[in-house]
């Protein structure tokens, strides 16, 4: 049984957590994602998990690494810079195979920014913040519901390939309300023989990401980008609205795609053949629906709140078939559906 209830996206989040059984949160404040360790705070103790607020982000992702060595379901959340002071911990995650779920609400950069929403962070999620040949599940939700279903999705694929899983929202996603339906998912259980759970009665396991011996960490690197390749071929996700005959392919994301997507049914009334395409999983990209596309599209405008990140993704599938041209609002700019009304437009082609 489920119930519906008004939530913020920041709540959604960590509610989907929850429901998806994990147990251990640890996080530092920083605008605008504070609510997802608050509502930790309250709930953990509720159902009977561990909140810790660490004294800096560094903590916080090296206590997601003890608690997911020993096979705990665990994560953090931050925003944009605060994500960056997490980075080694996630290469560290990564290296060791450990399952783990990391939230960033971005907000504006480069330094300390501000506190407005922003995109700016597309190539630290998806190219490999930190250090090493490493990648990660990048999700990016676009509306509340999606933000907690989302969640659960990022603990049990966590669980599937041991690795990090990130979700990529920014400020708007964090602090906007909608009703949620709070389903209550049948989760698979995964077992993990690799876990630290103490040793009587077997070989002990040992989880680490330093390999010396000469060739070993090669070998393990090849090891682990047969995984990526299969994250590759099995979990791209992503949306299509009016693509079919469309004139112009828009491609955005998140809370940019929901803008956009305005913009486009304004257009359309209009009789302008414009169609949007939203990537759900930012990595692995979906090439496969803008390669489609530019068999029949003249060209795409990309538009994000950044100054130009997915854009490159977006050519490489198009592959130089069509023109891909940009919009970006950086540093916290969130444009307004009647702004992509006339931006749209101007791209449009004319003939």
């Amino acid at each position: 049984m489920s119930v519906t209830v008004l939530m913020k996206g920041n709540e959604a989040v960590a509610e989907g957590s929850i429901t998806a059984g994990c147990r251990f949160f640890f996080g530092y404040p920083i605008t605008p994602q504070n609510e997802i360790p608050e509502y930790m705070a309250r709930r953990m103790p509720e159902v009977g998990g561990v909140f810790v607020q660490s004294e800096s982000e560094v903590a916080a992702v090296n206590m997601v690494f003890g608690a997911a060595a020993c096979g705990m379901r665990a994560m953090t959340s931050s925003s944009s810079p605060g994500i960056s002071l997490k980075q080694e911990g996630i290469s560290y995650l990564a290296g060791a195979e450990l399952p783990a779920v990391i939230v960033n609400i971005q907000r504006g950069g480069p330094g300390l920014g501000n506190i407005s929403a922003s995109q700016a962070d597309y190539f630290q999620a998806t190219k490999g913040g930190g250090h090493g040949d490493y990648r990660m599940l990048v999700y990016a939700p676009a509306g509340v519901q999606e933000a907690y279903d989302l969640a659960i999705r990022s603990f049990q694929k966590a669980d599937e390939y041991r690795n990090p899983v990130m979700i990529l929202g920014d400020g708007v996603l964090g602090q906007m309300m909608e009703p949620v339906e709070l389903n209550q998912p049948k989760l698979k259980k995964f077992e993990k023989p690799w876990a630290l759970t103490g040793c009587e009665g077997r070989a002990p396991n040992v989880v680490k990401s330093l390999y010396m011996g000469e060739g070993e960490l090669e070998m393990r690197n090849g090891i682990l980008r047969k995984k990526y390749e299969r994250m590759k071929s099995r979990e791209r996700m992503f949306e299509e609205y009016e693509t079919s005959g469309a004139r112009l392919v828009v491609a955005a994301f998140g809370t940019a795609a929901r803008i956009a997507k305005a913009a486009v049914k304004t257009l359309r009334m209009e009789g302008l053949k414009v169609g949007i395409i939203r990537p759900i999983t930012l990595f692995p990209f979906p090439d496969a629906p803008f390669a489609e596309a530019a068999k029949r599209a003249r060209n795409f405008l990309t538009i994000e709140m950044n100054q130009g990140q997915m854009v490159e993704d977006v050519r490489l599938a198009v592959n130089g078939k069509r023109p891909v041209e940009f919009y970006g609002r950086p540093g916290g700019g969130v444009p307004t559906p009647n702004e992509l009304v006339k931006v749209i437009r101007k791209h449009y082609p004319k003939a």
